[in-house]
């Protein structure tokens, strides 16, 4: 049963993940016109710049569960890559337990008073042309982390099982030499 869970957590994110990529076309769009506006017509635009920076947030926030479900996150693996399959998973499933869980609720806890306070006063940009409507962009932290929790909690289970040798270990791309 968690197993199946943790498949539909991960055909979620396969599908969330692809959607928000898209967002990164909209993102090169946007700085390719303001770059075009700045050097060949001599114009800047603050609500560009803004948008610039809000569009790179969402893609960061919103594509990180789907960066853990493909393990492309940085890693340092000096020892890690030499271990066992099983070694590596109960590995990584206690760095679940132990740093992830409590740090991404640590963020969750915290940011929301922040995200609170925005609301409460409808914030928006404090430059003139700025966007507007920030408060939506600072809520994107919240929902960010707990999209990587869910994905989080499925890389447990995966790992889970495989730590115990209930099904093998998939062979991640990393992994391939």
């Amino acid at each position: 049963m968690l197993r199946e869970l943790a498949r539909k957590i991960d055909a979620f994110q396969d599908r969330f993940g692809r959607g928000v990529s898209w967002i990164m076309l909209l993102m090169v769009l946007v700085v390719f016109s303001d770059v075009v506006m700045r050097y060949v017509f001599n114009k800047s635009s603050v609500f560009a710049q803004e948008l610039e920076w809000h569009l790179f947030g969402l893609v960061y926030l919103l594509g990180a569960g789907y960066t853990m479900l493909y393990d492309e996150h940085v890693r340092v693996d000096i020892l890690y890559s030499r271990w066992s399959p099983r070694r590596k998973a109960w590995f990584d499933f206690f760095c679940y337990l132990i740093f992830y869980y409590p740090s991404a609720a640590m963020v969750m806890i915290t940011s929301w008073p922040f995200v609170r306070n925005s609301y409460v006063a409808l914030e928006g940009s404090p430059d003139p042309g700025g966007i507007p409507l920030r408060f939506l962009l600072k809520s994107v932290i919240i929902v960010g982390f707990a999209l990587l929790t869910l994905q989080a909690f499925s890389q447990s289970i995966k790992n889970f099982y495989w730590a115990m040798g209930w099904e093998p270990r998939e062979v991640r791309a990393t992994e391939i030499h």
